[in-house]
């Protein structure tokens, strides 16, 4: 069966990796020199590896519970890595209030989910970008520009240019998996690939990391449903 993967070519890159995405894309992370033909022998050696993580139930397992669903009183919302109640205001209230629960506006339910939405999405930016600032300082690392973005699969991406984007569905997850994003994608500008110096920086940030991990791997898919 042929291998279907995207590749992604970069100068300042000089070894070839593979990642597969939670969206089962293979991408292959290559030098800007590598020829075509290389790097289809360095995926073919690689091929076994790649249709077990493709094939991984645990990771691809469908949602428990699909997005798109009726925002409704009593429901639960995840933020900070908590459920909080769902109650439609009656008072005709037209922003969203938190306090221990979430006071929605009786609008309808497609504008209430997107008022949820974007409510999470300046918490993100609330929160993340000046996390983000104070764990480059601690790391002694220089970050071009800091964004908030709508990434259903990945929930941080780094460039060799110091641009840093963060997925804002992980204002859904607890702070100590924030942080361990955080520091995972600015290590990058330190150490490109997922080498042992790069588990010894971000541990040495984290002490959490293990358990960031560990939650990120039994509740990601909760944090990738519309809300």
């Amino acid at each position: 069966m042929e291998l279907s993967y995207i590749i992604q070519r970069s100068a300042k890159r000089h070894k070839l990796t593979i990642s597969v995405e939670r969206d089962r894309r293979v991408v292959v992370h290559a030098p800007e020199r590598m020829s075509d033909e290389d790097i289809r022998r360095v995926v073919e050696s690689k091929r076994g590896w790649i249709y077990e993580k493709t094939g991984h139930a645990q990771k691809y397992q469908d949602l428990p519970h699909p997005p798109g669903k009726e925002l409704v009183s009593g429901e639960s919302v995840l933020y900070l890595g908590r459920q909080y109640r769902v109650d439609i205001a009656k008072n005709g209230s037209t922003e969203i209030k938190f306090k221990q629960r979430f006071l929605i506006p009786a609008i309808n339910t497609e504008k209430r989910m997107e008022a949820l939405r974007q409510w999470h999405i300046s918490r993100a930016e609330e929160k993340i970008i000046p996390r983000t600032k104070l764990h480059a300082r601690a790391l002694g690392v220089d970050v071009a520009a800091i964004r908030i973005v709508d990434n259903r699969y990945r929930w941080g991406s780094c460039t060799m240019k110091g641009h840093v984007h963060f997925n804002w569905r992980l204002i859904k997850a607890p702070m100590f998996v924030i942080d361990y994003v955080i520091v995972h994608e600015l290590t990058h500008l330190i150490e490109a690939n997922h080498t042992p110096r790069f588990w010894n920086i971000v541990r040495s940030q984290t002490s959490t990391m293990e358990k960031a991990k560990a939650w990120l791997k039994e509740y990601g898919q909760l944090l990738e449903q519309a809300l």
